[in-house]
């Protein structure tokens, strides 16, 4: 199949959107395209979406922007502006209004995320973890098609004030080689294999002839596997990269390919399982992971089928998480006691070699925190969950308490159980923050 992507520019072109969809259905696009970002391809226009139930099939609605993605206020802003024929400069304005709105870097992601190192910010490098340094190549910040739930929607939109990249490869190394602490570097984007295997290769290879001795593991995060799997199959480097991936093991490293499922239909096609294979020869281990989306993937029975499907092809369920804070979680989000029990219902269904996966869990400010459950604790009714990565690791593994709430869709809805004014974590949180806007302030003086 030769790879073509539709934009908002052209998607009217697809003969199946012009066979299924209302005028208003398309009018809509338009209008959450001009603020949220769009873009699909001819493999998952033809191979993953049943247009037969479309508008509500998962995977037409994980790529193609749904009019309650936006709040009707905003949405009927853009709406005025199209149809009374505004320039494009004036839509692009107020869309950047709009965007700058829907908290575009979540989970301390500039302010608290971006390390200082030999007096300079290594703007492109996420270091929130203390073994883990997350890497965004500038070549990689697109993607083969866009999930409408991204919470790096930020790296579409054409802001650069908004997008983190670089193309530092030595500073990478440098960085990893004076950190002892760092055992593993996450290639993330948009997505790293929309690079050429050349360009990859010469951000993965400086890393291994540095031969670190505390550099254990790289992982590449990739909805590749999904979207495109032809990447491992036909595309013209697709053997350069596969090879790729056997260096990262001839050198004594361990390759986690971090594959992005959302929904079994992604699992079902000759080529996705092909590529899955493909992979599975090189020595890298298939991780995988997902937020659980309303509209796409809440029931227990669709992810208990795409766990099994996982490991039947040889991967590993490692995430279920809780949708992000940004773009638009209120048209993705599950209140917090529904996800686990929906979680624990599909737990129970699947055996114990798929219980590898981790959920539900919310990648916050404080770090990962997981909803453990309802609970009553002396005649009163809570909710439990513990860290599981934070920012200081002494957080990691502490259990801690809310009061119930059904509602709740994130932890900054919930209040602490049992009489107590803050959560273990906060007032060490909070010094951490009063500490980088001090260190801003310092370095506009």
């Amino acid at each position: 199949m030769k790879y073509q992507s539709y934009d908002i520019n052209n998607f009217r072109n697809i003969p199946q959107v012009a066979e299924a969809l209302s005028e208003q259905q398309k009018r809509d696009i338009e209008i959450v395209g001009s603020v949220l970002p769009f873009k699909t391809n001819k493999y998952v226009v033809e191979q993953l979406i049943d247009w037969s139930k479309v508008p509500d099939d998962p995977m037409f609605i994980l790529t193609f922007p749904q009019r309650g993605m936006l709040s009707p206020e905003h949405f009927e802003t853009v709406e005025k502006l199209i149809d009374a024929g505004a320039a494009k400069t004036e839509i692009t304005a107020v869309a950047n209004e709009i965007r700058a709105s829907l908290n575009p870097h979540p989970a301390g992601q500039l302010d608290l995320n971006t390390p200082v190192w030999c007096g300079r910010e290594l703007h492109g490098f996420q270091h929130k973890y203390r073994e883990t340094l997350v890497f965004f190549p500038g070549q990689g910040q697109t993607c083969h098609a866009y999930c409408t739930f991204c919470f790096r929607w930020p790296q579409f939109v054409g802001i650069k004030d908004l997008k983190i990249s670089s193309k530092e490869p030595q500073t990478l190394v440098d960085y990893v080689a004076a950190n002892p602490q760092i055992t593993d570097v996450l290639f993330t984007g948009g997505d790293p294999l929309v690079m050429k295997s050349r360009i990859l290769a010469a951000y993965i290879k400086p890393l291994l002839d540095a031969e670190i001795p505390h550099l254990r593991n790289i992982r590449i995060g990739s909805k590749a596997l999904s979207y495109w799997p032809q990447r491992f199959l036909t595309d013209d480097d697709s053997s350069e990269l596969l090879n790729l991936f056997r260096e990262v093991k001839i050198a004594g490293k361990h390759l986690a390919f971090m594959a992005h499922f959302n929904h079994p239909a992604e699992l079902k096609g000759e080529a996705v399982r092909a590529a899955i294979d493909r992979i599975n020869d090189t020595g890298a281990i298939i991780r995988t992971q997902s937020p659980l989306l309303q509209h796409i993937n809440d029931s227990p029975e669709a992810l208990a089928e795409m766990w099994r499907a996982q490991v039947a092809l040889g991967c590993v369920p490692y995430y279920l998480f809780i949708a992000r804070n940004t773009g638009a979680q209120q048209y993705f989000s599950v209140p917090l006691v529904k996800a686990w029990q929906i979680y624990r219902e599909a737990y129970q269904q699947v055996s114990g070699i798929c219980r590898t996966i981790r959920g539900p869990v919310m990648s916050c400010l404080p770090g990962k925190i997981q909803v453990l459950g309802a609970a009553e604790v002396q005649g009163r009714k809570v909710m439990a969950f513990r860290m599981i990565q934070g920012r200081n690791p002494d957080w990691i593994g502490r259990p801690f308490f809310s009061e119930y709430d059904d509602s709740a869709v994130w932890y900054r809805d919930l209040k602490p159980a049992f009489g107590d004014s803050r959560f273990f974590f906060q007032d060490e949180l909070d010094g951490m923050m009063t500490a980088a806007a001090e260190c801003e302030a310092d370095n506009l003086e």
